[in-house]
């Protein structure tokens, strides 16, 4: 019993003593902790109070009926919007609240009928409008009510069931999807519009049925370039090089002279120490030389990400429908499938994400799935990039290639179009003057 009540004492002992350490060490030990804390309550209330001051405007996107283009205009559109990208102080962001500049692509099915929009902050409507008119001279833009309106605001009920989920990538960011480059015929050399089989899909959308296509973009900082370089790094093999200071590369230096003093007066080769990373294998063989065709167009198509804008973006997809009319395999099944068409085991792929998915199982399944399904509805109404793991990059290509204005091959009856082309007054027009 002695060695019990010993043990007790002893603990207590050691409590008391780092109970003490802790009381002396306070302010060393505490503010790390306290940050995380305090970065979690604080960010989220600056930037509700940031983002409250920010009006918006939705803007419906017509497509023209006689266009004939690629989807390749729609790159410098996105071009163009990056032009928001802006630093924030640490004082812009940590007290005013600051945040990246974001829009939200919208491809939207209301009971069958087909509508582009974008979601912009009043301020860059100019931009957003003169961007689309330089590319698409014939396209009509809108201002548009809330399609989101549409639907009562608490989902699901009685009435109204949805099924959502945010998509992630399967590889790396800098591996590009399939885009619209490798949508073309190889013998008549026409492309195929990327978009046509989605639209079709979200055509079939019956009454009392809403297909909702997400995509938060805010331009990324040029800094990234160092991530997306260190992917085609690890793609090649290469060792990461260790970063030297002024100091040791002087002494490198200084050990090459003095050794190639003397390799020299022996009539011996020079060398010098290599503090960059190889471009060759341990057997002096160049790295690119081993690559298979196959990896040889993958490093293509990794480089040429590399070079263009990126966008960090949310994927976002919700089928919201009346519980009568509520149809899994047109509203899931088949745009999951129309999805597809944009992945590319060699290269990259989109998939749903398991932890916004609207599904539970196992314990408390209803509670949990109802959690779900009214957290990603109040999330894409209010166009919410959370949860911020979960966005990944995409370049101006990629963007183009799965939101961009259907040609005229796209002949679905549900996509609205515009209803007669714009053109200029008469050049002949009488003016009559006071």
């Amino acid at each position: 019993m002695s060695i019990l009540f010993e043990s007790l004492a002893n603990a207590f002992s050691f409590f008391g003593n780092m109970f003490s350490v802790a009381a002396d060490l306070w302010f060393v030990l505490f503010p790390p902790a306290l940050y995380a804390v305090f970065k979690i309550l604080w960010l989220p209330h600056v930037w509700g109070h940031y983002g409250s001051k920010i009006k918006w405007v939705l803007l419906e996107i017509i497509p023209p009926r006689d266009i004939e283009a690629s989807p390749l205009p729609m790159e410098s559109i996105f071009a163009g919007l990056a032009g928001v990208s802006k630093g924030s102080t640490i004082a812009e962001e940590w007290v005013k609240g600051e945040f990246p500049t974001a829009f939200s692509l919208e491809i939207v099915s209301q009971e069958g009928n087909v509508h582009f929009y974008i979601r912009t902050q009043t301020a860059f409507r100019n931009l957003v409008e003169a961007h689309f008119y330089a590319q698409y001279p014939n396209v009509e833009i809108v201002e548009a009510d809330d399609y989101v309106n549409t639907v009562p605001r608490t989902l699901p009920n009685k009435d109204w069931d949805l099924w959502g989920t945010d998509f992630e990538l399967v590889k790396p960011d800098l591996y590009p999807i399939r885009t619209y480059k490798y949508f073309e015929e190889s013998v008549t050399g026409k492309m195929i519009d990327p978009l046509a089989g989605l639209i079709e899909t979200m055509g079939k959308a019956g009454p009392g049925q809403h297909m909702w296509l997400q995509f938060i973009i805010a331009p990324e900082k040029e800094k990234w370039y160092a991530t997306g370089k260190a992917t085609v790094d690890e793609f090649l093999g290469k060792k990461k090089s260790e970063k030297h200071g002024v100091f040791i590369r002087l002494l490198i230096d200084l050990k090459d002279i003095f050794t190639n003093i003397f390799s020299g007066m022996l009539g011996k080769e020079m060398t010098h120490t290599v503090l960059e990373e190889e471009k060759t294998d341990e057997n002096g063989v160049p790295i690119e030389s081993k690559l298979t065709f196959g990896q040889r167009e993958v490093l293509k198509a990794l480089e040429e990400n590399l070079g263009r804008i990126m966008f960090k973006t949310k994927m976002r997809y919700l089928y919201v429908g009346r519980r009568e009319t509520f149809n899994k395999p047109t509203g899931v099944s088949a745009l999951i499938g129309g999805i597809k068409q944009f992945n590319d085991q060699n290269l990259n792929s989109f998939k749903p994400n398991d932890d916004t998915k609207t599904d539970a199982k196992y314990l408390f399944v209803e509670p949990r799935l109802r959690y779900r399904q009214r957290r990603i509805f109040r999330r894409y109404v209010s166009r919410d990039s959370d949860p911020q793991f979960n966005r990944f990059e995409l370049s101006t290509t990629e963007l183009a290639t799965i939101f961009h204005i259907p040609d005229m091959s796209v002949v679905a009856p549900s996509l609205t179009r515009v209803a007669a082309k714009r053109g200029g007054a008469p050049s002949n027009l009488p003016i009559q003057s006071e």
